[in-house]
């Protein structure tokens, strides 16, 4: 007995549709891309409000410090502890504060800065400045103001400094230089140099 052969589609499905993106999935996207940006934006002011990134511009700081060299600075390190003398400081410039300076603290207020014979005395005591270029050529002797800062840059002989135009007022520091980070290859900590001391 012949049985009609039962004949099956050789045509596949077609294949199903991808669904589309839901509108709910999009607004999750565009939320999160949101969200990241918002934390992006505390990030970059939380830390610009406790650090800032400058540049060292010329020869003043040298041998410590190069020409080109970016460093970060600690705008928070004199609102819980003093500025003690050795510290590298960033100040505005007390002849134009739209400039940026960084020297060394040498003078704390009622301090007596004398210069003279290639030294540096404060209060009557040479100073022990291994990280300095040279001794100084010039001379003179000043008081530090009450709320002002004596500084200097390490490289005496070629630095515009408060030998030039006198003291920095404590409300022009920006804060204290901590960190050399560009570039790489000159990456550290700024010598604060605060455990020498003076010589007896």
């Amino acid at each position: 007995m012949n049985r009609e052969r039962e004949e099956i589609p050789s045509e596949a499905y077609p294949p199903a549709a991808s669904p589309k993106p839901s509108r709910s999935g999009a607004a999750r996207l565009l939320r999160d891309i949101l969200e990241t940006l918002l934390i992006s934006a505390v990030l970059f002011l939380g830390i610009n409000a406790v650090t800032a990134r400058i540049r060292v511009d010329g020869f003043s700081m040298e041998p410590s410090m190069h020409s080109g060299e970016f460093v970060i600075v600690n705008k928070l390190a004199y609102k819980f502890a003093p500025v003690q003398r050795f510290d590298v400081i960033v100040f505005m410039f007390p002849r134009n504060p739209d400039q940026e300076y960084i020297k060394r603290v040498i003078g704390l207020p009622g301090d007596e800065v004398v210069i003279a014979n290639k030294q540096v005395r404060v209060n009557g005591e040479v100073l022990h400045e291994p990280y300095i270029l040279q001794p100084p050529a010039y001379s003179g002797s000043w008081v530090v103001p009450e709320d002002s800062l004596f500084v200097l840059g390490d490289n005496r002989n070629n630095s515009s400094d408060s030998h030039n135009w006198g003291a920095v007022p404590m409300d022009y520091v920006i804060g204290k230089a901590v960190l050399i980070y560009w570039p790489p290859s000159e990456w550290g900590l700024v010598e604060h140099a605060g455990a020498r001391g003076a010589n007896p």
